[in-house]
């Protein structure tokens, strides 16, 4: 590694730590959430959060936006909410001459940061809309393609706990999201910080530490950051070792697994083992990184059998297993 990216690289990781500090005075506790947030944004790639209602994940989203100085958009996801409401639609407009014509009004969609609330409340056709979206960083409506703004981020949640009247995600869409992260119940410590915090006069607002032409950039130097050959392989012996009929599957993959993670799970792995590893101080990602950044990247991407779901058996429990078995060299 040259000089010249050293040195860029200690001034990438000098900013990430403005950026999470930043996050942190408003955030309480949480951290592993706040690293899986970043690593989503910063590997520009998008993020699924699941977790009960209360836990902050609209106050981590909308206070990211904030320290970036970016656009926020949060859509509440219904029954009812329709594509049109999400990515915008033509309307009649008088003109001076008295005349009619088309205008597009832009969607939510097009804003920098945008959250997706329960996004399984509302029916596949709207889910759908985001499709393009977090694949292109674009949208098409009445024939007519029209770029997003960069960076551009999708934060979805889900609530685990009330599941009628949702729609489950297809496949195709979860893998379009980069991690899964599951948002668990804060300690006792973490509540009593977070009580004192949000029941007094203070308000809550993160301050800007950086702009979003230096995210770009951040971007961009992290794809060019070195992987040896030999963490590539590992990185694929992982994704291959979550089918149940390769030869590195572990028991549990066996007997459970139905399908195992797509070639996107391994893409995310690496990318998000390079993020990690700078955002832990280091120059260039090694298998602890990969282990690390595994099972948000695959838990969403692989799928269980009957035999599995009826026993009760989790894709962590699962991915697990994998990690440990799998060879390193």
């Amino acid at each position: 590694m040259s000089a010249d990216i050293q040195a860029q690289l200690s001034a990438l990781q000098s900013d990430l730590q403005r950026l999470k500090a930043a996050i942190q005075e408003v955030i309480v506790g949480q951290d592993e959430i706040i690293r899986g947030v970043l690593i989503c944004l910063l590997s520009g790639g998008h993020g699924l959060l699941e977790g009960v209602p209360g836990l902050g994940k609209t106050l981590l989203i909308r206070t990211l936006s904030q320290a970036l100085d970016l656009s926020f958009a949060r859509i509440q996801f219904t029954p009812d909410l329709m594509p049109a409401d999400i990515v915008g639609t033509s309307v009649l407009v008088d003109d001076e001459d008295g005349g009619r014509s088309l205008v597009y009004q832009p969607g939510p969609i097009f804003s920098h940061i945008v959250l997706a609330d329960e996004i399984n409340r509302a029916t596949p056709k709207t889910q759908s809309a985001l499709l393009e979206a977090m694949a292109e960083a674009q949208v098409t409506v009445g024939g007519t393609s029209r770029p997003l703004p960069q960076p551009f981020l999708v934060l979805a949640t889900q609530n685990p706990l009330e599941m009628e009247g949702t729609y489950p995600l297809p496949e195709a869409q979860l893998d379009r999201f980069l991690f899964k992260i599951n948002v668990r119940f804060p300690d006792e410590d973490d509540l009593v910080k977070i009580l004192e915090r949000t029941t007094g006069s203070a308000t809550q607002a993160a301050r800007k530490v950086m702009a979003g032409e230096r995210l770009l950039e951040i971007r961009k130097l992290l794809r060019s950051i070195p992987v040896t050959p030999s963490l590539t392989r590992f990185v694929a012996r992982v994704l291959r070792a979550t089918h149940p009929d390769d030869k590195n599957a572990t028991e549990l993959v066996r007997r459970y697994v139905r399908f195992g993670g797509s070639p996107r799970g391994a893409q995310s792995m690496l990318l998000a083992a390079r993020v990690r590893a700078v955002l832990e101080g280091r120059k260039s990602p090694g298998t602890v990184d990969v282990k690390a950044v595994a099972i948000p990247a695959l838990r969403h991407r692989v799928i269980l059998n009957f035999e599995g779901e009826a026993e009760g058996i989790t894709v962590d429990s699962v991915l697990e297993e994998v990690l440990a078995k799998v060879p390193e060299d």
